[in-house]
């Protein structure tokens, strides 16, 4: 990624540029996804497009970007206080998610606070 792309980037007024070019460029994002990341985390004040790119990332490859999704989540867990978009990210534990609550949040974290902040007294 160079210069004149960060600079672009740097303007996204909300985060949909910087979910575009992980998209668009998913083969040769891994030097610079900290650098994604941040952007990401810095432009998208309604964790909308914070979402979409952990839910992406994990469908191309939850191992080799768990770092990148782990902070994508934690991000959007912060901004999206109306819990517009924290919901779709309940899938990324599977499908069963539900059945699993109290072994899921024994052992994650990020799934412990989205799953408090959606469901306040099922815990």
């Amino acid at each position: 990624m160079n210069e004149d792309i960060k600079k672009e980037l740097g303007k996204d007024p909300d985060g949909l540029l910087t979910y575009e070019y992980i998209a668009n460029h998913i083969d040769s994002i891994d030097p610079v996804i900290d650098d994604l990341v941040d952007n990401m985390i810095t432009v998208d004040l309604s964790g909308q497009f914070t979402v979409s790119a952990a839910r992406y990332l994990h469908a191309i490859d939850s191992g080799k970007y768990a770092g990148a999704i782990s902070r994508l989540i934690a991000a959007a867990i912060e901004k999206d206080r109306e819990h517009r978009y924290i919901g779709d990210l309940l899938s990324l534990w599977g499908d069963d998610y539900a059945d699993n609550v109290a072994a899921l949040s024994a052992s994650d974290d990020n799934f412990r606070r989205i799953y408090k902040r959606l469901y306040p007294t099922g815990m």
